[in-house]
């Protein structure tokens, strides 16, 4: 069933789509152009750095980032913590982590007001593929490898809920059931 891109809204927790294994993009058409389009769109006006098609409702292994670069950030160097502009990364694989998991405070657009900290990583490698059909692949440290691995867990249907430390699980409990309790009377009011 063909996607109306322009239709694409942020998904919230706990909707479904959130937890499902997202498929394979077989294909780069115009479609999945449109799509990376809007959801770029969506993530700049939710002021995140990166989304997750599962985030607009869509089962695709693909999501977008643009981590700005600032004093602290750089998208030059061997081991960038940003980007230089959006980046679309389809059908992404981990291949590589380096250093010893460090805890870090991460948030959600799809999990509105719930931060907590969550270990990572400070060095992965991904492989993907661009809009254009042509695999790359590339290292990142900092925020940058941060928001990799966190779109990725949303493709595996991951959350930073499942990651956080018990500490930052148990602080944010309550923000959590308000979630799921606002879901439910969303769903008995259609």
């Amino acid at each position: 069933m063909p996607v109306e891109a322009a239709t694409l809204r942020l998904v919230l927790y706990p909707a479904p789509a959130l937890r499902l294994r997202a498929s394979a993009v077989e294909k780069i058409t115009d479609e999945v152009r449109a799509v990376a389009a809007r959801m770029l769109e969506v993530m700049r006006e939710h002021e995140g750095i990166g989304m997750a098609a599962p985030q607009v409702g869509l089962p695709w292994r693909l999501f977008v980032a643009d981590v700005p670069e600032d004093k602290e950030r750089s998208a030059s160097g061997e081991v960038p913590t940003a980007t230089r502009g959006p980046v679309v990364y389809v059908n992404p694989v981990l291949s590589a982590f380096a250093g010893a998991p460090e805890p870090y405070e991460e948030g959600c657009l799809s999990l509105p007001e719930i931060r907590g900290d969550v270990l990572r990583p400070p060095i992965v490698t991904l492989k993907a593929t661009d809009l254009h059909g042509r695999e790359f692949t590339a290292s990142a440290g900092g925020l940058l490898a941060r928001c990799w691995q966190h779109e990725v867990d949303h493709l595996d249907g991951v959350l930073i809920i499942d990651r956080m430390t018990q500490m930052s699980r148990l602080r944010n409990r309550a923000k959590v059931r308000a979630l799921e309790k606002e879901s439910g009377k969303a769903a008995a009011r259609r």
